[in-house]
């Protein structure tokens, strides 16, 4: 009786290891100072110079039930930027620099190429985020999940100066509201999605003129990373008040988050075109408009709340980090809280 024969192929976590040293090697920043393999990430403390008061923010998701479509499909390249995105993004929202990322691997069977191609999501989504991937860990555990099915989740470090952490309390009535575009679905809902798609592999590859490609490339499209979109919106001189990143419980749950007592936030539904794989999924599910904006972001990933004076240089500096933005409300004064109309 040996390792192997219980489930676990140390040779094949070897091998995974050398496979995506490649994808790791292009997130190295110049902070990082320990190699992949070891058995802790070292990352200097040079980014911190020059700060009045450096603070540390930390994120940390998982890719969810997401993961069900990537395993039907067979497309494991992607969800590596979502766990990313969904840790960096929340960084970025209170106004830090995402510095490094580790990565949560736990697999029924370990397929080193398989791992390789996760991982190679995982990179992706730290060079999109300018942050290192600095380790992670790889568990094969047999008999916990099915061979062909794994998890996947992650956490990030970032900092800000302490003045720069954007936490709301500057919030005033007549500020706008601007929107980042989503790519989609993103990360969350898909425990409702898989109950209104059949998760079949047939259902997935029928194409939707609609959505100008098939379900499953529409459903699967990767998390938006908005780090550069925040960093270039600070270059610009944007003060950026309040932030919300929507995720799981959609505009209902998230835009509060970002509100000071006595200021609500006032959003309009027809400010921006809501993304056809939204209406698809209201349509072909039968639900609710308030539902769908408890549950989903509806098109837009990213809200910030700017002076209105800052307004044009905000949706330029959006755009110019390859972003779109909206103007789809303002805050008023009143009971905190969000009123879509």
């Amino acid at each position: 009786m040996d390792y192997k024969s219980a489930g676990v192929d140390i040779e094949a976590g070897y091998k995974s290891v050398e496979l995506m040293k490649e994808h790791v090697k292009g997130t190295m920043r110049p902070e990082v100072m320990t190699n992949l393999g070891g058995f802790s990430g070292a990352f200097s403390a040079a980014a911190l110079k020059g700060m009045e008061h450096p603070v540390l923010l930390s994120g940390t998701d998982g890719v969810g039930t997401k993961l069900k479509l990537a395993f039907i499909m067979d497309k494991n390249d992607t969800v590596g930027i979502d766990c990313v995105a969904m840790c960096v993004n929340d960084v970025a929202c209170a106004g830090g620099e995402p510095l490094f990322f580790l990565d949560y691997i736990a697999c029924g069977k370990n397929y080193p190429e398989k791992i390789a191609d996760i991982v190679k999501g995982v990179a992706e989504g730290c060079r999109q985020a300018e942050c290192a991937l600095i380790g992670g860990e790889t568990a094969e555990m047999p008999g916990f999940y099915p061979v062909d099915e794994y998890d996947l989740a992650g956490f990030a470090v970032g900092v800000a100066d302490e003045k720069d952490i954007i936490s709301g309390k500057d919030l005033a009535a007549g500020d706008v509201l601007i929107g980042m575009a989503s790519s989609g679905v993103h990360s969350n809902g898909f425990s409702l999605v898989r109950k209104v798609f059949p998760m079949t592999k047939e259902a997935l590859d029928t194409y939707y003129d609609e959505l100008g490609t098939t379900l499953g490339e529409a459903l699967i499209a990767p998390t938006k990373i908005y780090v550069k979109a925040l960093k270039s919106l600070k270059n610009a001189g944007v003060r950026v008040l309040a932030c919300s990143h929507i995720t799981g419980g959609g505009f209902y749950e998230n835009v509060p988050r970002m509100l000071k007592e006595g200021t609500r936030a006032v959003i309009k539904k027809d400010s921006y075109e809501v993304p056809a794989i939204f209406r698809l999924l209201q349509k072909t599910g039968d639900i609710e408009d308030h539902m769908m904006y408890n549950t989903y972001n509806m098109g837009i990933g990213m809200v910030i709340a700017v002076r209105p004076e800052d307004k044009d240089a905000a949706l330029a500096a959006i755009e110019a980090a390859g972003e779109k933005g909206f103007v789809i409300g303002c805050i008023e004064a009143g009971e905190k809280g969000v009123e879509l109309v």
